[in-house]
């Protein structure tokens, strides 16, 4: 074989092996989009510490995780560890002293209050432990009043949107009725109403069962778990270990670190049929 038959052949293997590596590093790329447009909250190095007649308090040290689109994360640990702070930073209803907060595409570590009440309205919604429900207004009322303040929907919309919700939570036939004229369980589940209407990224749930009974707590749960297999996002903060499990992963808080964060492995079969 001649010399300039060998230089060819040569030419030939690197140029294969270039194309080889061409593919490889194009299923690379490929595959770090699809982790990447599948990460819905991304938190790195978020500390919290607040001030008090200069005590300062740490109460988040160095989190960082990330949250996916679907899944159903418990963070759970006892009172006063932090999960709560946690919350209320996921939630964009406080700000971290320092780190790295994105979601869903949004960097909103430091951002303006008004940017992110705009951000909170659309992309999360808000379940909590004492149902927060307004007393003068009826459960259409209610549920329809975050939506109220997005400029991307009119009337009608919003009257479809919480038609879907109440539809949803099986509750249509009390639209007209008030707070006060519902048990603790149905105005949790109007809660749970208002917060899924406006079709929000992430549901962030605090204590969500914390004012029920046994069996009006069952159904909240079981009505979380329909939501996530419809395909929700949630996140709970709930400091009852039944609860915690029936996510699919925990987050267990102590001293405002995280100490755990596992899958549970846990296959949670809900039945679609929900309670009037």
């Amino acid at each position: 074989m001649s010399q300039i038959q060998v230089v060819g052949k040569n030419i030939k293997k690197l140029e294969l092996t270039n194309t080889k590596l061409e593919k490889h590093l194009s299923r690379n790329n490929h595959h770090k989009d699809e982790i990447m447009s599948n990460t819905l909250i991304k938190l790195e190095n978020i500390q919290k510490v607040f001030l008090t007649d200069e005590v300062e308090t740490h109460a988040l040290a160095d989190i960082t995780l990330t949250i996916n689109k679907g899944e159903y994360v418990s963070i759970s640990g006892p009172s006063g560890c932090g999960k709560s702070t946690l919350l209320s930073l996921l939630g964009l209803l406080d700000a971290s002293t320092e780190g790295l907060y994105q979601l869903a595409e949004h960097n909103v570590s430091n951002i303006s209050k008004k940017e992110r009440a705009r951000i909170r309205n659309m992309e999360i919604g808000f379940i909590f432990q004492s149902f927060n429900l307004i007393s003068d207004l009826d459960v259409e009322e209610n549920i329809e009043l975050p939506l109220t303040y997005r400029k991307d929907l009119n009337k009608a919309q919003r009257t479809k949107m919480v038609a879907n919700a109440l539809e949803k939570v099986n509750m249509s036939h009390r639209a007209k009725h008030y707070p006060s004229q519902l048990s603790g369980g149905q105005q949790q589940r109007i809660a749970v109403a208002r917060a899924i209407a406006g079709n929000p990224s992430i549901i962030l749930a605090d204590e969500p069962t914390g004012n029920l009974d046994s069996k009006n707590a069952e159904a909240v749960m079981e009505l979380l778990n329909v939501l996530h297999a419809e395909g929700a996002t949630i996140c709970m903060v709930t400091h009852d270990p039944r609860s915690a499990q029936r996510a699919a992963r925990n987050i267990d808080i102590l001293d405002g670190q995280v100490i755990s964060d596992k899958a549970l492995n846990k296959e949670n079969k809900p039945n679609t049929t929900v309670a009037a």
